[in-house]
């Protein structure tokens, strides 16, 4: 063996080590992120949805999406400034779920927290709807403006579990905030916000 080979080794070892130290591995994670289009009656709303911090509730949507589910679904909620005059604590968020009368939900899934998400509920997160702990199904809604009251530890939900977040708006939020000033009798749109269908984005 040359006297050389053990140095040329060693040179190679520390070249690719240099060149992984400076790969963008957040882009290995960003390519690796599924997105969605929720096509509704007032435009379309493309979304994240990060399979990689909320896998189980990422999931869980994307399993309703590919099974069509939330074809002819609806946004039916608004919860705004002007109709929450109970509520101690406000937050903006639009609502969404499937026709109940077409399909049913699956069995509801485990919550995951922010707190081990890392997740936060700033303008334009998705995240899943929810009485208590480990009941979200198929509802899901949308930020307008930060929430961090719906994060782990907020005070929207007196159990202080928070929402699990799992994406978030990528192009959009134009709709999302139209569908937010929709008419609405109390925090139910009137009339509902068609869901025409959601679909994943083509890579």
């Amino acid at each position: 063996m040359s006297r050389w080979a053990p140095r040329v080794r060693a040179l190679l070892c520390a070249l690719c080590a240099s060149v992984v130290q400076f790969l963008p591995i957040t882009t290995v994670a960003a390519q690796a992120l599924p997105r969605v289009i929720i096509e509704t009656d007032l435009g379309d709303i493309e979304v994240e949805i990060d399979t990689v911090h909320a896998p189980l509730t990422g999931a869980n949507f994307l399993r309703y999406v590919d099974l069509g589910f939330y074809r002819f679904g609806r946004f039916h909620r608004t919860v705004r400034a002007d109709n929450q005059p109970d509520s101690k604590v406000k937050i903006a968020v639009v609502q969404a779920g499937l026709d109940s009368l077409r399909v049913r939900d699956f069995p509801p899934i485990k919550l995951e927290r922010t707190s081990v998400t890392k997740l936060r509920h700033v303008d334009g997160t998705i995240s899943m709807a929810r009485d208590g702990p480990d009941t979200a199904t198929s509802d899901f809604f949308i930020c307008v403006g930060d929430q961090s009251a719906l994060d782990f530890g907020g005070k929207r939900n007196p159990d202080g579990q928070g929402f699990a977040a799992f994406g978030r708006v990528m192009l959009g939020m134009d709709v999302v905030r139209r569908i937010n000033a929709a008419p609405a009798k109390g925090q139910a749109l009137a009339p509902a916000v068609r869901i025409v269908n959601i679909v994943r984005k083509a890579a």
